[in-house]
């Protein structure tokens, strides 16, 4: 394992209780149904699909795999083995640990890939992370992805903010540029579809670890939040957006 992938493994450790009490407490997940699964999954029917959950944590996502598509074949994979832990706790079923920058084959063919916010975990070494997707799904299997949007108009606040919170590690994570990245990965990929997401409760509710906010607040604030979350969607250029919705499909050629 690289040392930029050991860094990555060692800070996210020292905080895997913390964010998983946050990103995946109930306020937390009626975000996620809403404003990102209700969107990275439309029109997809996963059931009798393999799908590996990649950076798949505690297998939060997984688990809202299986409530959509109960007939779902379902794996995780984490560079912690923390997390793969909690994976075969929560879901009973298995995870993997392995590090997606070292570009290699892990002898599995899913029909599905899915990452939520771990790419950008991956900085290090983009090419090879693309490359390990590319070999981990079948011929013209799909990759979903939601990401941190590197476009957004207050991109120099989140750079600084990597550099000061304890949260973050700027040296081996930053938010993406998706038409930067889908150019690099041409040969490996062909665009779906891409759109652009995050308003006032893709701060204060889905990154409430980030700002502090209380967990039993949330609940209380969640409503109007959500609401203006709902209206703010409804604006066009990816400027205006902290975070992006991608879907890519796997192009039949050699990595």
């Amino acid at each position: 394992m690289k040392n930029e992938s050991i860094r990555q493994k060692l800070h996210y450790e020292s905080m895997h209780s913390e964010y998983q009490d946050h990103y995946f407490d109930a306020t937390s997940i009626k975000f996620r149904n809403i404003f990102i699964y209700n969107r990275i999954f439309a029109g997809l029917d996963l059931n009798n699909k393999l799908v590996i959950d990649l950076a798949s944590g505690g297998g939060y996502n997984s688990l809202a795999v299986l409530e959509r598509f109960p007939k779902a074949e379902i794996i995780g994979l984490d560079i912690s083995a923390k997390a793969c832990a909690d994976y075969r706790r929560n879901l009973k079923r298995d995870a993997f640990e392995a590090d997606l920058t070292l570009g290699k084959d892990l002898g599995i063919q899913a029909d599905i890939a899915m990452i939520f916010g771990g790419i950008h975990h991956c900085i290090s070494n983009l090419d090879n992370t693309f490359k390990t997707i590319h070999l981990l799904l079948k011929p013209g299997g799909i990759l979903l992805m939601y990401e941190p949007n590197s476009r957004f108009f207050l991109e120099a606040v989140r750079q600084w903010w990597y550099k000061f919170d304890r949260y973050f590690d700027a040296k081996t994570e930053a938010a993406l540029d998706h038409d930067e990245i889908l150019q690099s990965a041409s040969h490996l990929f062909s665009l779906i579809d891409c759109q652009y997401l995050g308003g006032p409760a893709y701060f204060l509710i889905f990154n409430s670890l980030v700002f502090r906010i209380p967990l039993s607040l949330k609940p209380y604030i969640a409503p109007p939040l959500f609401l203006a979350e709902t209206l703010y969607n409804k604006l066009q250029g990816s400027f205006l957006f902290p975070s992006f919705i991608a879907r890519w499909q796997k192009k039949s050629v050699s990595a």
